[in-house]
């Protein structure tokens, strides 16, 4: 089976004639909470000098994240389906997990600010951990509309749950392992 790289990387996400399936949304959207949860653990122990902002450090920690995750929803998927992966498997696998790739963008976007002098680092550090929590706790709305449910009050507070339960994850994770 020959595998479209431009469709399976670009049709579903820019396209609204094809919606996506539950399945790969749900798989984005998992990768897109956990790398940003990643990225938010690796801004937070980072020292907001004038020389070391976290650039190196948000950059590394996606780029392995976004490996491991492939690798392990590959191994995931193959042993749910009982069968080795296909090419178009193997795409899709790729596809889901750029969410976390994304994760690192505005972050490193920030902190380049702050590197480059435009903003004090520990304000653009400040700065590029408030993004972090925004996209976490916006995936509520991303979820709702998936769901085809219109925005409702609830929606804030599930975004503040979610955000708060972010927070803990990296919390636990920063005093286990700093």
């Amino acid at each position: 089976m020959k595998v479209d790289a431009h469709a399976m990387l670009h049709g579903p996400l820019f396209s609204r004639s094809l919606p996506l399936d539950r399945s790969n949304a749900a798989s984005r959207i998992s990768a897109y909470i956990y790398g940003n949860i990643l990225v938010l653990a690796a801004l937070v122990p980072v020292p907001a000098e004038e020389k070391h902002v976290g650039i190196a450090i948000v950059l590394g920690t996606t780029l392995s994240t976004f490996v491991a995750h492939i690798f392990a929803e590959a191994v995931g998927h193959s042993v749910r389906q009982g069968a080795q992966l296909t090419a178009a498997d193997r795409w899709r696998e790729v596809r889901n997990s750029v969410p976390i790739l994304s994760s690192a963008v505005m972050p490193c976007v920030i902190l380049m600010v702050g590197w480059m002098g435009w903003l004090e680092p520990r304000t653009a550090q400040l700065l590029a951990e408030v993004a972090v929590l925004v996209r976490i706790g916006g995936i509520v709305f991303v979820i709702g509309r998936l769901n085809r449910k219109p925005p409702s009050k609830g929606w804030l507070m599930s975004a503040a749950a979610i955000t708060l339960v972010a927070v803990t994850v990296v919390l636990t994770k920063v005093l286990l392992t700093h």
